[in-house]
């Protein structure tokens, strides 16, 4: 073989090295395993997260008042999928028997709504709509809340829509002004239209609702969802003006209904009252709520459970840090012999090992404080917003990645900084720190720019565009999607060990030169 010619690494010389490297992540998981401390340490995370978790879950008590009195929290309103909604709005309608529809325009669309007191005490009422004030024709199954429906409608600021069972919308036209709509019944088939001039129609959208019965009630609405403060929803109503109303199917009076207003403590005067005035063949109808997914008012959401969740990283972060520093001088910085393995590969074993152990820590975690602390809140007659076995288990797997990803963060910085506390501090600074100041209601921002952005994954609230909802944590929500702020976090436990890895890389180099130069020395004696 001629020396100077590249050795080419063939296929068997490859498995020795996969072998090799099985062989250092085994010993690097023994060499934690054995080790009292890393296993305490990990053990206290998952105390503690389990600790809080179960200790807000049992201290949380919701209490409503109604006109019977003080007392538990109704269980939340929920929707034919059985997401909470919300189904508040004034209705003047009539039965539908068989096919048939309803045309008419919205001439005008206004409104009130409650904007931040001027001065103290008084209240501050202004004109104007919120941006999904809605105005339309509705058909619906009966007027039991949370029944099937579809509407198609005219918004504040979104144009004509085409709504169906609460959490589904499908956009129209751009038109803010006078807008035409027409929404015809064919069987379980419900078609909504619009119109500029009464003459011309575009189809919005058609949808089926499955067991319809024969008779439905069909009309025409109006509803509001609450202005939005910094961190409130005050009042708001919208009054909508309909003119050239035509049904075609029924032709009998009109009924009126507010439908889901509450009462005040008196338990006799509604609050927040809509109606219905009607003059020279048109019908003015102010309504106040909304036909939509719940937010905040679908009750107790699950992450809050895992609130105790940024203090439980930080033994894990300990534990990563320590596994690291301990070790430097025998694995990334040792000068013995040349058969022990590679700087690069000790460090990649020992992120393996602890990305494994906290991945497994935040697991059992997370798997006994959601599904227990929830059993607690509904023992404990506290409303709780629904969730799906699929968001729950995201809730669950999730925050382990985020154990797993912020331990491989830890030791990272660890390999980089080579100081156990400034290690520790620079992990605890990023991934801890901005969620407990966005847990306050303090720069919220933090979570889209920081390691803690992974948080995002144990959201718990589902999103939908045509709910406008405060981006804050307070409130249950994330500034960046789930699954977007944990490639976040994974992004920078990435970065970071890349960076310790290359800062092996001269280390690495004088270590091997000098390795064959004593090797040449002691063989040219």
């Amino acid at each position: 073989m001629n020396p100077l010619k590249p050795h080419r690494l063939s296929r068997q010389d490859a498995v020795p090295r996969a072998l090799h490297f099985l062989r250092v992540l085994r010993a690097e998981w023994t060499r934690f395993r054995t080790r009292r401390g890393l296993v305490l340490a990990v053990a206290a995370s998952v105390l503690v997260t389990v600790s809080l978790g179960l200790l807000i879950a049992g201290g949380v008590r919701s209490t409503c008042v109604t006109g019977k009195g003080e007392g538990p929290c109704p269980a939340p309103l929920l929707g034919p999928d059985g997401t909470a909604v919300r189904d508040k709005y004034y209705f003047v309608h009539q039965p539908l028997s068989g096919n048939g529809g309803i045309t008419a325009r919205v001439s005008d669309l206004t409104g009130q709504m409650r904007l931040p007191d001027v001065v103290p005490g008084v209240r501050n009422v202004t004109e104007g709509v919120v941006p999904w004030a809605k105005a339309g024709l509705l058909v619906r199954q009966s007027l039991t809340q949370g029944t099937p429906y579809a509407a198609v409608m005219l918004t504040g600021e979104h144009g004509v829509r085409m709504q169906y069972n609460y959490t589904h919308d499908v956009a129209g036209g751009p038109h803010n002004g006078s807008q035409w709509l027409r929404l015809t019944r064919s069987g379980d088939t419900v078609t909504g239209y619009e119109s500029d001039d009464g003459r011309t129609w575009t189809e919005v959208g058609t949808v089926t609702l499955t067991g319809l019965p024969e008779t439905v009630e069909i009309g025409l609405f109006a509803t509001s969802p609450g202005v939005l403060w910094e961190r409130a929803q005050a009042f708001a109503q919208a009054t909508a003006t309909f003119d050239r109303i035509t049904l075609q199917g029924a032709n009998g009076s009109w009924r009126r209904d507010d439908v889901g207003v509450t009462l005040e403590p008196d338990g006799r005067t509604p609050h927040h009252p809509g109606g219905v005035v009607e003059s020279g063949g048109k019908l003015i109808v102010t309504g106040g709520g909304d036909i939509g997914p719940a937010t905040v008012e679908g009750g107790v959401r699950a992450d809050l459970l895992l609130t105790g969740g940024a203090v439980g990283l930080i033994p894990v972060l300990v534990a990563a840090v320590t596994f690291v520093t301990r070790t430097l001088r025998r694995g990334l910085d040792r000068t013995g012999p040349p058969d022990e393995p590679h700087p690069v590969r000790l460090l990649a074993a020992r992120a393996v090992v602890i990305g494994a152990v906290a991945f497994v820590a935040g697991l059992v975690a997370s798997g006994v404080v959601v599904p227990v602390g929830l059993a607690i809140l509904r023992a404990n007659q506290n409303p709780v917003q629904p969730i799906t076995l699929g968001t729950e288990l995201r809730v669950i797997v999730g925050y382990a990645a985020l154990t797993a990803a912020a331990a491989v963060l830890a030791l990272g910085l660890a390999a980089l900084v080579r100081r156990a506390v400034v290690a520790v501090g620079l992990a605890v600074a990023l991934v801890v720190v901005p969620y407990l100041l966005a847990s306050a209601g303090l720069a919220s921002w933090l979570l889209t720019i920081t390691p803690a952005a992974g948080f995002a994954i144990t959201q718990s609230i589902p999103t939908f565009a045509h709910v406008d909802v405060n981006m804050s944590l307070l409130d249950g929500y994330y500034p960046l999607p789930p699954w977007a702020g944990l490639s976040v976090t994974c992004g920078y436990a990435a970065l970071t060990l890349a960076a310790a890895a290359l800062s092996c890389a001269p280390r690495t180099l004088s270590y091997r030169l000098g390795s064959m130069a004593a090797w040449r020395h002691r063989n040219s004696r």
